[in-house]
């Protein structure tokens, strides 16, 4: 009796695992095959060509030595392939350029280094790691060289067109003291001192035969790649209206303050405008009250 009830047992085990086997397989008959073709994507992405004479500051850049073509090469493309970043630049553009155009100008800086504010922040008052605050990115000890005002309450490194001119007179002196352009543009990223080490012990006196950190390796020709993109930017691409662009904050008139501010939002509000729009006309004033020591002045923007 046993036995034939372990017969039985086995007999349905074996039925039921058909059963399960023949199921599945129907199953998966009547499933459609994923297709692994595509289309390929709208979009044609190119390498890019090079001029035989590029410049920068009015000094040439040797991009016939392939070390020097490679590395600018390196920059082009990741600058011209990175979307947003470039399009939200080419669009702030119109809004500051010509301010920082007109400082440089009368400061005898060269127009190629407006560009390197782009480099820096572009074109905000961004704050780096190490401290580095506005759109040129001073740290304390270089803002308050060039005259720029820093306190709890204020920091002038957010003043742009304050901070604009501390920067060309900044790059003015490392050019006095380098004797190039290109070689300002690296001490104003790494530091004159750690530069001046560096082609003391190198042996060399231009940037494109000195080997530095990676950082300034790359700055110049990040430099010069977005020199590239912004003064030609439907060779690379992007094709902007006007009214893409946006427009400038110069709409405004200046209110001279003597002494102690209690509340900007009331301050804001007695010239008919709002706390925000005071802050981003005046983003130099750091807190919610501005305390004026006796003979101080500040001129502070009221956009219109």
């Amino acid at each position: 009796m046993e036995k034939i009830i372990s017969r039985i047992r086995v007999k349905w085990v074996f039925f039921i695992f058909v059963f399960i086997l023949v199921v599945g397989t129907l199953f998966v008959a009547t499933k459609t095959p994923y297709n692994f073709s595509f289309d390929p994507l709208p979009q044609k992405i190119h390498a890019i060509k090079l001029g035989n004479h590029i410049t920068f500051s009015g000094e040439n850049v040797p991009v016939e030595y392939f070390d020097v073509a490679e590395r600018l090469d390196r920059e082009l493309l990741l600058n011209t392939y990175q979307h947003s970043s470039t399009i939200l630049n080419l669009k702030l553009c119109r809004r500051f350029f010509p301010t920082i155009e007109q400082i440089f100008r009368e400061e005898g800086v060269p127009d190629d280094l407006k560009y390197l504010a782009i480099a820096e922040s572009s074109l905000r008052n961004a704050v780096s790691s190490s401290g580095a605050k506005g759109f040129w990115q001073f740290r304390e000890l270089a803002a308050s060289e060039f005259g720029l005002e820093i306190n709890d309450f204020i920091d002038e490194r957010n003043h742009f067109e304050k901070s604009t001119r501390a920067a060309a007179k900044y790059l003015t002196k490392l050019n006095s003291r380098f004797g190039s352009w290109t070689l300002a543009a690296a001490a104003y990223n790494m530091g004159p001192t750690a530069l001046q080490s560096a082609m003391n012990e190198q042996k060399e006196n231009n940037y494109y035969d000195l080997n530095l950190s990676e950082e300034t390796n790359r700055y110049v020709f990040r430099i010069l790649a977005i020199k590239e993109i912004m003064k030609d930017p439907e060779r690379f691409g992007y094709f902007l209206t006007e009214d893409d662009l946006y427009e400038p904050l110069n709409k405004y008139e200046i209110v001279e303050v003597d002494s102690a501010l209690n509340s900007l939002a009331d301050f804001a509000h007695q010239n008919n405008i709002t706390y925000r729009q005071l802050k981003l006309y005046n983003p130099w004033l750091l807190k919610s009250n501005l305390p004026v020591k006796p003979g101080r002045i500040y001129k502070i923007s009221i956009p219109k």
